[in-house]
């Protein structure tokens, strides 16, 4: 919630006082129905015995759910928190508000899972306040929303523990605030209807739309804190290593034999000649035999 100015302080000093609850109780109180757009609250405070919701028009549940006189003065407490919020500027916005128990049962308490579709409340301003506004004005160039200013105002916002939401039907995006960041998701396609948060406190939020439960962190991140996320590293082309071929030995080769001695030579051609004489070579036999041997001369 935004810093309280001197005037919003005295304000909420003054109905802690009429309700018998402290200041931290009724500021706590107060976020709460800011966040429900001024029609309903989801809270957490130890004074309002735990976990509870309330909503303008009677509907009220206390985890102590059989203190009915604890249950009327939360009521009267967010009914003029209700009205006090209603008078304010850039408090109440137009369009749908949803806010969604988690997983069935709102945290702390043994609430089921609720919707509600709230409007603007009604209402005069307490008397003795005034016109003043309840909250320090923002830094110049900021909008009087948590979001982004460019955004303009939301289709729907909400609150759930400690996760905040809004949601630009027109220009597709989601802002999600959690741990002090806030970041805008690209809703693509979807056709948002709902969020629910799916574990305890920090849980991963998730919505719905015409393709059934979406996580959120599966959507494009548009911007982090105002600025561009970054990008992711790009891999870092390495060129192929090539090998120089390895050279091969040379395939063994023989000797060349070395040239006879000519007394081999013509002993060889004497041994022939007998084997011719004797019959045992024919003429062309002999004839060829001879001829090879000379020629190694």
């Amino acid at each position: 919630m935004r810093q309280l100015s001197p005037a919003g302080q005295q304000a909420v000093n003054d109905i802690a006082q009429r309700h018998g609850f402290s200041p931290d109780a009724v500021a706590s109180m107060l976020g709460s129905v800011i966040d429900g757009n001024g029609s309903m609250a989801q809270f957490n405070h130890p004074e309002f015995a735990g976990s509870g919701q309330w909503m303008r028009g009677g509907m009220i549940m206390l985890s102590d759910m059989f203190n009915n006189y604890l249950k009327g003065r939360v009521d009267g407490l967010c009914t003029e928190l209700s009205n006090l919020v209603a008078n304010q500027p850039d408090l109440i916005r137009t369009g749908s508000f949803q806010s969604q128990s988690q997983g069935g049962q709102y945290q702390g308490g043994p609430y089921q899972n609720s919707q509600y579709q709230g409007s603007q409340g009604g209402g005069g301003m307490e008397a003795g306040f005034g016109a003043a506004s309840l909250f320090v004005p923002p830094p110049p160039g900021q909008g009087a929303n948590w979001w982004p200013a460019d955004l303009g105002f939301a289709s729907s916002t909400g609150a759930q523990n400690d996760v905040r939401y809004a949601y630009f039907a027109d220009s597709r995006r989601l802002a999600i605030a959690t741990g002090g960041h806030v970041t805008v998701y690209d809703t693509l396609d979807h056709n948002i209807g709902g969020f629910s948060q799916q574990q305890s406190y920090g849980g991963s939020l998730s919505f719905t739309s015409q393709y059934g439960l979406v996580d959120v962190a599966g959507l494009p991140v548009v911007s982090i804190d105002g600025q561009a996320p970054p990008a992711p590293p790009q891999p870092v082309y390495a060129p192929p290593v090539y090998a120089p071929p390895v050279s091969m030995p040379p395939a063994f080769e023989s000797p060349a034999p070395a040239p006879a001695a000519e007394g081999d030579i013509f002993a060889a051609i004497e041994k022939l000649a007998a084997l011719h004489a004797k019959g045992i070579l024919t003429d062309q036999e002999f004839g060829a035999k001879k001829a090879e041997l000379l020629s190694r001369l």
